[in-house]
């Protein structure tokens, strides 16, 4: 026999308690909607009930009956129900049961959902996001009044007023360098971080060293590393976590010390919300489904990443660049859905290498039109001593080839050099290149101060 998924005395409890207070209505409305009651009587009574509200009138039954006509004998038997104690835990089962009625409903339509002419990975996609939905409704609307706005805006200057007094200016994710949170303010819920840099640059370093700066301040992180293998992931973190060599990590070749520090960053890490995805293949469907899965289960994700956006797939069969496009809109429009920054690393057009000033530009961009006009944050990795680098082996093989004598120019330093992060958007703070060190041994990036202090501040267990 199938159970009903309603409780009327339970509603009448919760009417008769908002009846005879406002303050006990005012401590549920936000956490129930009209549709939750099973009963029509008793949403037309719950509507009744936020006109007196929206009208700054009382919760009376003379004025309830002013805003709507009401069933008198559903009304009488509600003022006679007993009020209740934990009125919050009773809104909270009128809500557990609206939605496991919705959810029948849901899975009533499945067949004709199954039935329609679209391909599994569209159908599964869709039927992910009406389950996610359902899952984390709330009271919250597409369309909201400014006064909702504003007391949402007004909360959330309170809560960022608590958090900065240790965290000064700091809106989203400290990103572990001072300088790029200064000019971004963090990475914030909802926006889409595209990292871009030529190969060999570092792109995917400097979002690991992001991903380990998140970790350690006990938030949750989900990488699509479609490009490098989990195991490859985790030793460049130890390595840069550490400060070893990644040489020495990649190989094994660690004295005793070396691999005490390597199992204490490993237990670290084991206590983390850390998931790596690394088939080497996912589609924004998957993608979608994937993070929707794991953020319902596990609320403290608050951080996703794409290695990279050049390696994702779509079920489309459009150009390149369209899918590219369906691509970027699908991974911002996921930032807003679950409130967390998604960053994706790209790459950029091999047509720069022409130019003599090798710094990237939003023009660089592979795809540039879709992936700059969706990105809040763009950010470039640019190391000048690469291309430096190159220039002298070009000129080195010239002059042997000519049988000639030649004597270097450019001897690199074999431990760190200086790098930028070019922030070529920032849809909320300026635009800026930022000096930082790129530490080659542990395959880090680090901020330009005296590199003992930040070991010590930035690096410490």
């Amino acid at each position: 026999m199938q159970k009903e998924h309603f409780d009327l005395d339970l509603e009448r409890a919760i009417l008769n308690a908002c009846l005879y207070s406002e303050d006990a209505y005012l401590s549920i409305a936000s956490d129930i909607e009209v549709n939750d009651f099973s009963l029509k009587a008793h949403q037309e009574i719950f509507k009744a009930m936020i006109a007196c509200i929206n009208a700054q009138e009382p919760i009376s039954v003379s004025f309830l009956k002013k805003h709507k006509e009401l069933d008198e004998q559903v009304l009488n038997e509600i003022m006679a129900t007993p009020s209740v104690v934990d009125l919050v835990a009773y809104a909270k089962e009128l809500k557990e049961k609206s939605i496991k009625r919705q959810l029948l409903s849901f899975a009533q339509l499945l067949p004709s959902k199954i039935n329609q002419d679209r391909s599994v990975n569209q159908i599964t996609d869709e039927i992910s996001k009406e389950l996610f939905e359902l899952s984390n409704r709330t009271h919250s609307k597409d369309i909201k009044s400014v006064e909702i706005v504003l007391n949402e805006l007004l909360e959330n200057f309170a809560k960022l007023k608590t958090e900065n007094t240790n965290h000064k200016g700091l809106i989203g994710l400290d990103t572990g360098f001072k300088e790029l949170n200064f000019a971004t303010k963090g990475f914030k819920g909802g926006e889409l971080v595209i990292i871009a840099a030529r190969p060999g640059m570092g792109k995917t370093t400097l979002c690991l060293n992001f991903i380990e700066k998140v970790l350690r301040q006990n938030k949750g992180v989900v990488i699509f590393s479609l490009e490098m293998p989990a195991t490859q992931i985790l030793q460049r973190m130890l390595a840069a976590k550490t400060s070893i060599p990644l040489q020495k990590v990649l190989v094994g070749d660690l004295n005793d010390d070396e691999w005490e520090r390597i199992g204490d960053a490993c237990n670290e890490f084991n206590k983390k919300d850390f998931f790596i995805y690394d088939s080497g293949y996912a589609s924004i469907n998957e993608v979608r489904s994937i993070l929707r899965r794991l953020k319902s289960g596990q609320e403290n994700i608050e951080l996703c990443v794409i290695d990279y956006i050049g390696l994702m797939m779509s079920d489309s069969s459009l150009d390149r660049h369209l899918q590219v496009s369906e691509i970027s809109r699908g991974l911002k429009l996921l930032a807003r859905e679950l409130n967390i920054p998604i960053i994706a690393l790209s790459q950029l057009n091999r047509s720069l290498e022409n130019r003599s000033n090798k710094r990237p530009m939003l023009s660089d961009l592979r795809e540039s039109g879709a992936i700059e006009q969706d990105a809040d944050v763009i950010l470039f990795v640019y190391r000048d001593e690469v291309y430096r680098e190159q220039e002298e082996k070009e000129r080195e093989n010239k002059a042997k080839a000519e049988n000639k004598s030649y004597q270097r120019t450019f001897i690199p330093n074999l431990k760190q050099e200086k790098a930028e992060i070019i922030i070529g958007k920032n849809r909320n703070g300026p635009v800026k290149t930022i000096d930082v060190l790129f530490l080659k041994e542990e395959s880090r990036f680090a901020d330009v101060t005296n590199e003992s202090n930040f070991q010590e501040e930035e690096f410490k267990n």
